[in-house]
């Protein structure tokens, strides 16, 4: 999928590329009077974010109107966002939904230089360093998810099992669920529940492993992240990945109908849960966030900043845009990353990139969001790395890591010999 998005890409870029500089120059002044940009985004009736963002700043700017253009959900957004880029028909503004496309992206000239918008920036801004290319950024994040523990504080009471305090390793973590499984002890309810992404294993190794790379060569420090999950899925603690791919379960389903106690899961699922238990989808019940597990003692605990991950999501200006309308559409960039944007964001849910005191208010003010210290001090305090670090082979690379961890997980090959052989595929494939 990658080798035809750098075709397809690349088949604009010859239209485009002359004004991919565009960012460190001069342009032209927004014209005066009504201005039309084009904005991107998926599956509109689910996810809000875009008209949020569009009616937030056509408010603001009542001189502007952001027009949204819906494309497919999932992996077809990329292939058909890339056919419009390809057909100069593509909107002015568009989401990088896939981090590890960034540089393809980039690569074919079809996004513009905004390092002047990234410089504006504030540089707490989640996800904001990591979009810089060889010194310039062509993207920049306006909401920024990060892996947390969600628990049900009912299930931990029946088990006996002490609700987490933001102390806990990986081993620790481990141990309740075992200890959760048992004291429930109820068929089909296990202490946690561990969804069959790759990131669910691999995000946390690369981001809490010092000195790990997935451009380095070594995979190694893959491999205690592995071995953890086999023990727990052999001793019954968590859900075997082939039932959860074969049954196709979904963490929504797991955790909101109280078939597991923990779950680490992204920050977007504050809002789908509260909206899923008022709504009757998911059951009622109290829960709490804890910081996810840490891979030793010296990130645990509110004295210290927890380490997790999660890409962020951002925004990018077609380098095919009309000149007149590029100071607009800058514009429109700062105010989605910037505070404005970020409170729109947080009054329905969403996680912005910038996560300050008033979105915090606002995301904790939302009804069924737990109201405890460990929870807020969770979502605001963190160090999140990308599961996808930005690099010409990351799309590449996470491809044949993303077959060992089917491999590993479904028990068809051992650790280290999955680990080996990715290591051996990366060297003689990628590059």
């Amino acid at each position: 999928m990658n080798r035809k998005l750098m075709s397809a890409v690349g088949v604009a870029a010859a239209a485009s590329l002359a004004l991919t500089g565009c960012g460190a120059e001069s342009e032209p002044e927004a014209p005066e009077g009504p201005v039309t940009i084009t904005l991107a985004g998926w599956d509109f009736a689910s996810t809000p974010e875009f008209q949020t963002l569009a009616d937030a700043y056509h408010e603001a700017n009542p001189d502007v109107t952001v027009e949204l253009k819906e494309y497919p959900a999932g992996d077809d957004y990329d292939t058909a966002l890339t056919a419009d880029l390809s057909a100069g028909a593509a909107p002015d503004v568009f989401i990088v939904k896939n981090l590890k496309n960034y540089v393809t992206f980039q690569e074919g000239g079809t996004l513009l230089d905004i390092s002047d918008v990234a410089a504006e920036l504030d540089p707490a801004t989640g996800g904001l360093e990591p979009m810089a290319v060889d010194g310039a950024t062509y993207a920049v994040p306006y909401r920024q998810d990060t892996w947390l523990l969600y628990y049900n504080k009912a299930m931990f009471e029946q088990a006996g099992v002490d609700l987490p305090d933001g102390s806990w390793t990986w081993d620790d973590y481990a141990a309740a669920a075992e200890e959760l499984t048992k004291g429930i002890d109820e068929k089909s309810v296990t202490g946690t529940y561990l969804h069959s992404w790759q990131s669910t294993v691999q995000g946390f190794a690369l981001a809490q492993t010092e000195g790990a790379s997935i451009d380095g060569g070594d995979f190694s420090y893959l491999a205690p992240y592995y071995e953890r999950e086999l023990a727990m899925q052999d001793a019954g603690s968590q859900p075997s990945y082939a039932t959860v791919t074969t049954n196709e379960l979904t963490y929504q389903a797991q955790f909101g109908t109280q078939k597991a106690a923990m779950m680490p899961m992204g920050s977007w699922y504050i809002g789908t849960l509260v909206a899923e238990q008022a709504s009757g989808a998911a059951d009622t019940f109290e829960w709490g966030i804890a910081p996810i597990p840490q891979l030793d003692e010296s990130t645990t605990g509110t004295e210290n900043t927890p380490v997790s991950f999660g890409d962020p999501t951002t925004m990018g200006i077609n380098a095919g845009i009309d000149e007149s309308k590029i100071a607009t559409a800058k514009d429109f960039l700062k105010f989605a990353a910037g505070p404005e944007g970020a409170a729109a964001l947080a009054e329905i849910g969403i996680t912005p990139a910038l996560i300050d005191d008033t979105v915090a208010d606002a995301i904790f003010s939302l009804e069924g969001v737990p109201q405890d210290e460990l929870s807020r001090f969770s979502y605001t305090t963190h160090e999140t790395l990308p599961e996808n670090p930005v690099g010409q082979n990351t799309a590449a690379i996470q491809t044949i890591l993303g077959e060992l961890h089917s491999a590993v997980m479904s028990e068809s090959t051992p650790v280290d010999e999955a680990i080996t052989e990715a290591e051996e595929r990366v060297a003689n494939e990628v590059g």
